[in-house]
């Protein structure tokens, strides 16, 4: 995708403008998809003993030298209460109808919505609104008895860190793995850019479900990739 991959140190900040080293000397830098909290962005601005990020990228950016991607604050975004609210938030702020429908969510903070995830657990998917990487997660389905109970418990004790969905049928694809070819359910994220115009890049993540029959992708559930390349003309 011709997209460099950093870290922290790699990054440099000379008259709030931000350089990544190579061999090759400084290389400005223009836009930084990031990939770590907030607090440890920039030692100068938030948690001083951060190694993790770039002194001086604030300042930078407040400057207008560098643009980020996922901008400080967006993380008020991750809860995933806030899905629910997508089609109410493109009517209010653009006075359109979504085109794209929201896969139904339900909010376990409601009395009623609470009451029916709890009485179709063997159903639905349970996320924790502030996990993410898959972990905090029910699928009914593929659940125990005792997991199910389990989640009841979490979901009545606090209602407002759950949502739950129907299952949503990921796609599969063969996938060879261990010297046998699998059916294996896969995602994919394709990478927009949307200015002046509308660019897809040349690529894209493709995840892969590689237990047999789960539908969870995330590689730290022991999900994994495809090559993905997007064609053209």
């Amino acid at each position: 995708m011709g997209i460099e991959i950093v870290e922290g140190r790699d990054l440099v900040v000379h008259d709030n403008r931000v350089f990544t080293r190579t061999t090759k000397g400084l290389q400005p830098v223009d836009v930084i998809y990031r990939r770590i909290d907030d607090d440890f962005l920039d030692p100068l601005s938030f948690n001083s003993s951060s190694t993790l990020g770039c002194p001086g990228l604030l300042n930078a950016w407040r400057a207008g030298n560098v643009t980020l991607a996922n901008a400080i604050g967006t993380g008020v975004a991750d809860d995933k209460d806030v899905y629910a609210f997508v089609p109410a938030m493109i009517r209010y702020y653009l006075s359109e109808e979504p085109i794209l429908e929201n896969v139904p969510t339900y909010l376990a903070m409601h009395d009623k919505e609470r009451d029916f995830i709890c009485a179709n657990l063997e159903s639905l998917v349970v996320k924790s609104v502030n996990e993410s990487g898959g972990y905090g997660m029910l699928v009914g389905p593929h659940a125990s008895r005792a997991e199910r109970e389990t989640f009841r418990e979490l979901i009545m004790a606090n209602p407002r860190n759950f949502i739950a969905q129907p299952i949503v049928r990921l796609s599969r694809h063969p996938t060879y793995l261990d010297g046998e070819l699998y059916g294996c359910h896969i995602d994919l994220r394709p990478y927009i850019l949307c200015g002046e115009k509308t660019t897809i890049i040349p690529g894209g993540l493709t995840r892969v479900a590689l237990r047999s029959g789960s539908l969870v992708v995330n590689s730290s559930q022991g999900g994994g990739s495809k090559d993905t390349w997007v064609l053209n003309e």
